[in-house]
């Protein structure tokens, strides 16, 4: 049955309603006062907001400190960006296979993803515990001295790095599973009666085809890191030492601990400004190497 008129419009509107009203409630409008509030300062309990203007932006950026969490902010993509593409890859490539029970590797792959970051990141404290964690007990099996992980400044950052990967390669590897089985088998079979060998399969036919696919996964990764905070508190709470502050764990102390509302709020609207460049810096380079099927 075809509707006409204005029960076209209105039909889709009042199933879309309820969404709407909760974008509006619980995100349109604290995005909107968090902004007001960045240019004041304000602790929420002794009485209203004071007005100071751009005062909070001016401490952040005149401050050591910001630039010392967006290091290692930066310093935690750089390592975690490149091995959650290849692990992604890897998985996706595994579970592409044809092998039995491939259904049950899907789930198993998956699990990760589906534990929360409490319980995931109290396990990885344990297994990269220097005294009794199994991953030191196994290099030193080798006869190699592990390092101090999260009790020490230089390892801290890859010891989260480490559980990063193992929480997310099973997100993104199903994302890049989809984007392989989207793949026209019929390219590989001209491919293989031209004689080209698998590397060149892949370099010529999978990665070009699959670019939409990983497109995403690095502009959702990316934005991701940036808001890294679960595993920083849980793990390390930001040290030692500040090693692993980064800007999401500040935010919060800064807002739930100081109590220093419009500060907390100034860090959030200059986080923001970073992801919203960095994205658009990444759609507009997608063009040279993204190709779409057509």
């Amino acid at each position: 049955m075809r509707i006409r008129g204005k029960g076209a419009f209105l039909i889709p509107a009042l199933f879309l309603l309820p969404s709407f009203v909760g974008f509006i409630v619980f995100s349109l409008i604290p995005m909107i006062s968090s902004l007001g509030i960045s240019f004041t300062v304000w602790d929420a309990v002794s009485g209203p907001p004071k007005w100071i203007g751009l005062e909070n932006y001016e401490q952040i950026l005149r401050g050591e400190e910001f630039w010392r969490v967006l290091r290692n902010t930066l310093y935690f993509i750089v390592l975690y960006l490149p091995l959650i593409l290849v692990t992604s890859l890897a998985v996706a490539h595994l579970l592409n296979g044809k092998a039995r029970g491939i259904g049950a590797y899907r789930v198993i792959y998956y699990i990760p993803v589906l534990t929360s970051w409490v319980a995931g990141s109290l396990v990885w404290r344990w297994l990269l515990s220097p005294e009794y964690g199994p991953i030191n007990a196994l290099l030193g099996y080798f006869g190699i001295t592990g390092p101090g992980w999260l009790h020490d400044r230089n390892w801290a950052m890859p010891g989260i790095v480490i559980a990063s990967i193992w929480k997310d390669m099973g997100f993104f590897g199903l994302i890049l599973l989809g984007g392989l089985q989207g793949i026209n088998p019929s390219y590989y079979e001209a491919a293989e009666i031209d004689g080209a060998s698998g590397w060149q399969k892949t370099i010529r036919i999978t990665l070009p085809l699959l670019s939409p696919s990983l497109l995403f996964v690095i502009v959702i990764s990316l934005i991701n890191s940036f808001q890294l905070f679960p595993q920083v508190m849980i793990m390390t709470k930001g040290g030692p030492l500040g090693a692993t502050a980064v800007v999401v764990e500040r935010i919060y102390q800064y807002a739930f601990r100081y109590y220093k509302m419009g500060y907390a709020c100034g860090y959030s609207w200059l986080l923001f400004v970073i992801i919203f460049a960095v994205t658009l810096v990444q759609m507009r380079m997608q063009k040279r190497w993204v190709h779409y099927e057509s």
